[in-house]
């Protein structure tokens, strides 16, 4: 029996991206769900009960929620070819601690750069670059955070590319001049087939969050 496999999905998602990604590594065929996250659709509701969010990946009528979460189920089913997670246990868990980093750290602070003003912003500009410094350093010298090769740790963070210009334009900064070694991992990854067609254009995410934005009051 054929797999099926459908993705609930809103376009500018970083989280939801991080699956497109993975089901392209891997060459997988699946139907694609925008969902209008305003009205959300009674399929994302029956599918994910608890936090009614995307991503949802649906393979063969069972849902799986979270987006590392299912990137990891994605790489465990579908193991036979670009694996995504290193294999030695050890390795394993330091690409989890880094992605649940990037989870807990990156979301909230990119956030709070286009969602605030005057001070907060300022004390917002100097925390992401406080994390992004930290990233930099876990990268080192290698080409991808896992090595020589594309991973689940580079797959979490960048995602977030696609939002660098929004968090640049409001923010008012340049991540280059700070973080010269992040856009350099950043092109790298975008090398790649999987990264650069799922990636949105920044400037239409640029456009998206300026929406956001006067919804907030903040224009």
């Amino acid at each position: 029996m054929a797999d099926e496999v459908v993705l609930l999905d809103f376009w500018p998602s970083m989280f939801g991206m991080r699956v497109r990604i993975a089901l392209a590594e891997k060459g997988i065929k699946y139907e694609y769900k925008e969902e209008d996250l305003k009205n959300k659709s009674p399929l994302l509701l029956q599918m994910n009960p608890i936090h009614k969010k995307i991503p949802v990946l649906i393979h063969n009528g069972k849902p799986v929620c979270e987006s590392l979460i299912i990137v990891q189920y994605i790489d465990e089913v579908w193991k036979d070819k670009s694996p995504l997670l290193p294999s030695h246990p050890y390795q394993r868990a330091q690409a989890r601690f880094w992605a649940d980093f990037v989870d807990k750290k990156v979301y909230d602070v990119s956030r709070k750069l286009w969602t605030t003003k005057g001070e907060e912003k300022e004390a917002a500009k100097k925390e992401f670059f406080e994390t992004y410094k930290i990233l930099e350093g876990e990268l080192g010298d290698k080409p991808y955070f896992g090595g020589e090769t594309f991973g689940y740790v580079d797959l979490a963070l960048v995602t977030f590319y696609s939002w660098f210009y929004a968090v640049e334009t409001f923010g008012e900064f340049s991540i280059e001049a700070e973080c010269p070694k992040i856009i350099a991992w950043a092109k790298r990854c975008l090398q790649k087939e999987s990264v650069a067609k799922t990636l949105p254009d920044q400037k239409k995410v640029y456009e998206f969050v300026g929406q956001m934005r006067k919804k907030f009051g903040l224009e």
